[in-house]
């Protein structure tokens, strides 16, 4: 079983359905990339912030090595930490991230965040997440389009097929555009019933970019990190709206949620633990829908944001 495929802009076609990697804990990184391959899936969605990407590229090589895949049929996803946004730093952070993974090239790579952080090397700390040094929070001035033309160049080199962006709001992705000279291929954000997003995602759609929906379980992903907010909302996978739908159609309500995703065009990137979530995960493009039922599940909406860089260091990407 494998996940239907949506074009991107640049004629490549990617899945709808891939395996997310973040919190995917090193002992077992390996192992659970394999068996998502041996189960079908073929886009695994990595950054360098998550920290695991040696195990990654340990479970792709050895899936490649036994014959389960071929690369071709692969499509690896790394993300430029906010660290390395200057243009001298672009290049440095891919070939970081390819030797981590053992790979020649990327098929997607993203600006994780519009934020530009102090550059941190590599052997001072990695993945350096917030940290900027001694002084605590620092950033450099380096706008959005330069850090862009520096992607850019990566695809011109054969290292990166697709590039796209993360975590930008509107605004930005429209100063973006005036001065890109490849479109974004595709647009990652935080997306759940909770966090709808209804008319950032009808316009990225309507300007050939695809979207791609993070934390689609919306709590469930930030519960087990003791955020606040996710402890005090019903988890969605419990929700009695997602409950009576997945009734109807006899699935699960994850499938119920990533349904109402893949349905509109969005592509999703679940993770779990189990062989047999795994497999309904990537299997939920089997049913519909009613625009009924989508109505209901839009209507949860709160505009409910858990991963905000406000809470970080009041920084004002959606404010």
């Amino acid at each position: 079983m494998t996940s239907k495929l949506i074009k991107l802009n640049n004629g490549i076609s990617v899945p709808a359905v891939g395996f997310g990697c973040w919190k995917v804990e090193k002992s077992i990184c390996a192992d659970q990339i394999y068996e998502a391959i041996k189960v079908g899936y073929r886009l695994f969605d990595g950054a360098m912030d998550y920290g695991n990407e040696k195990e990654v590229g340990q479970g792709v090589n050895r899936a490649i090595k036994d014959g389960l895949v071929k690369r071709e049929e692969l499509f690896i996803v790394s993300k430029l930490w906010n660290s390395y946004h200057h243009p001298d730093n672009v290049k440095k952070a891919v070939k970081k991230v390819l030797d981590d993974l053992q790979l020649d090239y990327l098929d997607i790579f993203y600006i994780h965040f519009p934020i530009a952080q102090k550059f941190v090397p590599f052997e001072e700390k990695y993945p350096p997440g917030f940290y900027c040094g001694s002084n605590g929070w620092e950033f450099e001035d380096v706008p959005l389009a330069t850090t862009w033309k520096a992607l850019e160049g990566l695809v011109e080199e054969g290292l990166v097929k697709s590039i796209g962006i993360s975590n930008f709001s509107g605004a930005l992705i429209l100063d973006l555009l005036r001065s890109a000279k490849i479109k974004p291929q595709l647009l990652q954000i935080e997306h759940h019933p909770y966090l709808t997003q209804e008319k950032l995602i009808k316009w990225v759609q309507d300007q050939g970019i695809a979207v791609v929906g993070y934390s689609s379980f919306g709590p469930q992903s930030f519960v087990e990190l003791n955020h606040k907010k996710a402890t005090e909302n019903i988890s969605l996978l419990k929700h009695e709206v997602i409950d009576s739908i997945a009734k109807a159609h006899n699935v699960s309500t994850a499938q119920v949620l990533l349904r109402w995703a893949t349905q509109r065009d969005i592509l999703v990137i679940p993770k779990s633990n189990q062989r047999e979530r795994l497999i309904q995960n990537l299997d939920v493009n089997n049913f519909d829908l009613t625009e009924e039922e989508i109505k209901q599940i839009n209507s949860l909406n709160q505009d409910l944001r858990f991963n905000d860089p406000w809470t970080w260091d009041e920084i004002p990407i959606f404010v």
